[in-house]
């Protein structure tokens, strides 16, 4: 990925220590700001956070599509997740923004199931598969020590990705790590699709929002993802998340992101996302300083390339489509953030999660 803008604003470190968060499995090297986490645990509002959130899944209105099914009890609705989290992998990964990745790797837990279902989903595999996932259910332990072992294995970051239907138990293990360790700084790597009683419950746990912003039209979220009211839920997300951030990235002082807000939009082919209009709305609602993450990895999977229903959606993204996006960064001025390398994007950004392992080709295969 290209970064867009050369000004990064580098942190004094914080060296001050507290309870929670001491007892580092990972190497040594330059600690990080103090993640916010570390101080909701120390004062006990991280364990007050976490109750309330867990309240919200005795009549689940984890996401906008407030099915109020009991998943305390393991009732299931529209995204097949009950109690306990589902993780379909858990590894070092190198496709993300270069200030995630640095050099150990931004530490992704890839949760299963999901609460849409996005027809060219990359990720199909473990999001829309879950009589297979059922097997890929864990404690609250279990997923607080994957996060310990990615501190281990010296990740710079714990990367939640898809973890909006699992905020309750993400918040739980961030909980149980804390007490044992973990200072990494929290990526909320979303669709977007978030409920704002859930997001405002997770600030101060989350260091840095990562949400895709899919659509411009509530048509276009219904058709493609399955789910009503996108583009209105998802900017309420967004506004949220900008509450709790700004449009300042905070970089420590090895130029890895600390805390802020990014956002993805991926070009879609016959510009189904409305790539224009996010970007205007992003600039006027928002900030025209959001760092924007311009993203060419489009490719048609799952059923988007067979399916005669979705027909615009079943070719790569051309060129000429993908410069029409730049130009609309340019001329609206959003030069914070980072865009895909159009040559080769969709290809690298193809995963197998029958290695649950190994899911991405290391992005260094291909330099």
């Amino acid at each position: 990925m290209k970064h867009m803008s050369a000004e990064h604003h580098v942190p004094t470190i914080d060296e001050s220590t507290v309870e929670c968060g001491t007892e580092s499995l990972a190497p040594p090297y330059t600690p990080p700001p103090t993640p916010s986490y570390l101080d909701l645990c120390h004062s006990g509002e991280l364990l007050h956070r976490v109750e309330a959130l867990e309240a919200l899944l005795e009549r689940c209105t984890i996401c906008p599509r407030d099915c109020l099914n009991n998943r305390i009890k393991d009732e299931i609705a529209a995204c097949y997740s009950g109690r306990l989290p589902i993780v379909s992998s858990y590894t070092p990964h190198f496709g993300e923004e270069p200030p995630l990745v640095g050099t150990h790797g931004a530490g992704n837990i890839f949760f299963g199931n999901c609460n849409l279902r996005c027809v060219y989903c990359q990720n199909y595999q473990i999001s829309q598969t879950h009589k297979a996932q059922i097997q890929n259910e864990v404690t609250h332990d279990r997923l607080a020590r994957m996060m310990l072992e990615l501190q281990g294995r010296g990740c710079h970051n714990i990367n939640f990705v898809s973890p909006t239907h699992f905020a309750p138990q993400m918040a739980r293990a961030i909980l149980l790590a804390a007490q044992q360790g973990l200072r990494l700084p929290v990526v909320y790597n979303t669709n977007a699709y978030d409920s704002v009683e859930v997001l405002r419950l997770l600030d101060g746990i989350v260091d840095v929002y990562l949400p895709d912003l899919k659509y411009a039209e509530n048509d276009a979220g219904y058709l493609y993802s399955k789910v009503k009211g996108y583009k209105d839920y998802a900017r309420l997300a967004l506004k949220e998340m900008y509450r709790q951030t700004g449009d300042e990235l905070v970089f420590g002082a090895d130029g890895l992101l600390k805390r802020g807000l990014v956002i993805r939009l991926l070009v879609l082919p016959n510009d189904i996302g409305g790539v224009r209009e996010s970007l205007e709305w992003i600039r006027d609602e928002l900030s025209p300083r959001v760092a924007i993450s311009l993203m060419a990895q489009y490719y048609p999977t799952n059923v988007a390339g067979t399916n005669s229903r979705y027909v615009l959606l079943s070719r790569r993204l051309r060129e000429s489509e993908w410069l029409r996006a730049l130009s609309a960064l340019d001329e609206l001025g959003m030069a914070e953030g980072w865009m895909q390398e159009y040559d080769g994007a969709a290809y690298y950004y193809r995963p197998d999660f029958s290695d649950s392992s190994r899911p991405f080709k290391d992005i260094r295969d291909f330099e």
